[in-house]
């Protein structure tokens, strides 16, 4: 019997670690941890794979990464320069396999067709692609490749060795092929996911592997849970799609914003940012609000239906009254999130909004920052303190474009 995998997933390695390498080979080799900024306090929130086999991992401050690991080097990260190796890997992939879903900065997968599905020939394909991107972009970048029926397992299996490996998982190895893993080894299974599960009784994956589907779905609390199961088993599960409903920004405070006028001021440039965003996806946004993480009082905010808009003036003056109706407080970190987002097609026009229209005013000053530079055109005054990347930072499941790097 033949073999046949359809699903093919790749994993880079150690990514920001590993682009921090490719732009000073002589990093090569060398334990590297990579930093949330240029800054004595900064925490790691990468760490090449020599660090980590010594211990530091995301969250390790300098002083302890230092302990464990004699001799690692730091370097901040560099969102801009991280996003145009991301786009060089996916170049380089394309010359062997066409992508069909990017899943973060470091994450994607393609679909086999044919006899690309035999699995020999499948992990012919998957060699080949780990060698283009090391030709093509550079010799410090190493990904693993998992090959299966399914995303899920797809993914799995790319994780079982890295770095550089290249497994594949079917329905007739499991699931011995995966009982040495722990329930939140496996994707989309949180430490929250993995309580439930324990409290339920599943304690490791084989139990989980078998467990009824209708039983997953009580666990999950919805239909999730049996449709994560049943890829785990490897059969084709449809995922509905997801729609676009907010886009927000935040920001941990550095000492020189950590004011309530400081606080105030990072709030507004995450909000000019995110209204930027809305224009150049296509969206206007129905509902605004805000948030403010404080030393003793917590999280305060405040926040609201508004009329479907991406006038950036507008924004800000809501935004102005939020932040006056906040009571004192010692600010730690702020986010705005601008939500209930529809297409700039699906908006109707508004019998009440004001008479003047500043959207046309807006999309000039867009175009002006994109042409001359960040801040050429600004809506008001800065935060004290600047801090790179504003609203310009890679996340799980957002990639910056070329755009947020000059808004």
């Amino acid at each position: 019997m033949t073999l046949r995998v359809s699903t093919l997933f790749f994993d880079m390695n150690s990514f920001y670690a590993s682009v921090a390498q490719a732009e000073e080979p002589a990093l090569m080799g060398r334990p590297v941890g990579v930093l949330t900024t240029d800054a004595p306090g900064a925490a790691c929130i990468a760490a090449s794979i020599d660090a980590k086999r010594r211990g530091v991992g995301m969250g390790t401050r300098q002083d302890e990464a230092r302990r464990l690991c004699p001799g690692i080097v730091f370097r901040p990260v560099k969102h801009d320069v991280c996003v145009r190796y991301h786009h060089a890997i996916l170049q380089a992939v394309e010359t062997v396999l066409p992508i069909h879903r990017v899943w973060s900065i470091d994450e994607c997968s393609c679909l086999l067709t044919g006899s690309q599905q035999e699995l020999s020939r499948a992990m012919q394909i998957g060699r080949d692609l780990q060698q283009a991107v090391l030709d093509r972009v550079s010799p410090a970048l190493r990904c693993s490749v998992g090959l299966a029926p399914t995303r899920l397992l797809a993914k799995i299996a790319a994780g079982l060795e890295k770095p550089g490996g290249l497994h594949w998982l079917l329905p007739h190895v499991l699931p011995d092929r995966l009982a040495h893993l722990a329930l939140d080894d496996l994707p989309g299974v949180s430490w929250r996911m993995k309580a439930r599960l324990e409290a339920a009784g599943v304690a490791d994956v084989p139990t989980l592997y078998h467990l009824d589907p209708k039983r997953a779905r009580a666990i999950w609390g919805n239909v999730a849970g049996e449709r994560f199961l049943r890829e785990l088993r490897g059969e084709t599960v449809v995922w509905p799609e997801t729609h676009r409903g907010m886009i927000g920004h935040g920001q941990v405070l550095t000492a020189g914003n950590k004011t309530p006028e400081g606080a105030r001021l990072v709030a507004r440039r995450l909000l000019v940012k995110a209204a930027a965003r809305l224009r150049r996806e296509g969206f206007h946004a129905r509902s605004l609000h805000l948030s403010v993480k404080c030393a003793s009082a917590g999280y305060i905010g405040h926040g609201g239906d508004i009329r479907a808009t991406q006038d950036t003036f507008f924004l800000l003056e809501v935004l102005g009254r939020y932040w006056t109706a906040l009571p004192p407080h010692r600010p730690l970190s702020v986010s705005v999130t601008l939500g209930g987002l529809v297409p700039d097609a699906g908006v109707s026009a508004d019998l009440f909004a004001p008479a003047q229209d500043r959207r046309a005013l807006c999309a000039v000053v867009d175009r002006l920052n994109q042409r001359f530079g960040q801040d050429t055109v600004r809506y008001g005054q800065l935060p004290p303190h600047h801090v790179p990347y504003t609203g310009a930072k890679i996340a799980f499941g957002r990639i910056p474009t070329a755009e947020d790097f000059l808004e």
